[in-house]
């Protein structure tokens, strides 16, 4: 079903190194993306807890994404590595919560890739509007 004039909430977990200055990057070079997405600066995508992401989705924001460094290419080693585990565990417990797999995402994105973080900010806003408001929305 469409959900046409249905601007949804979007949380976007940024890394500071990579998907922030992606994010930046983006903007400076008039990247047009959804004014609907938020973007939360985080150190690394690692750090993002599970409960972080299940919180949001449950307390209002009808989708959640969180984008870091290329695999290879974290400025902490392996967090890229600890928050895709992380991104498998918030797979299933967006199932214990009656919610979709497509209200959540995880993607890698450069600093040098301003286009990219549009191009999937516009995509995964799509994706979210035609799934339509969070069932948990007020």
């Amino acid at each position: 079903m469409e959900h046409d004039g249905y601007d949804p909430l979007i949380l976007a977990f940024c890394c500071n190194w990579c998907s922030y200055a992606g994010a930046d990057l983006a903007g400076v070079s008039r990247q047009q993306y959804p004014t609907n997405v938020r973007i939360i600066r985080v150190m690394c995508s690692g750090m993002v807890h599970p409960n972080l992401v299940i919180n949001a989705l449950t307390k209002g924001a009808d989708g959640v994404i969180m984008c870091g460094c290329h695999p290879g290419d974290c400025h902490y080693i392996d967090g890229n590595l600890k928050a895709q585990k992380r991104a498998d565990a918030i797979f299933l417990m967006l199932e214990d919560f009656g919610l979709e797999r497509e209200r959540f995402r995880l993607e890698w994105v450069s600093a040098s890739e301003g286009i990219k973080f549009a191009e999937v900010m516009r995509q995964f806003t799509e994706e979210v509007q035609k799934l339509g408001p969070s069932p948990y929305k007020a």
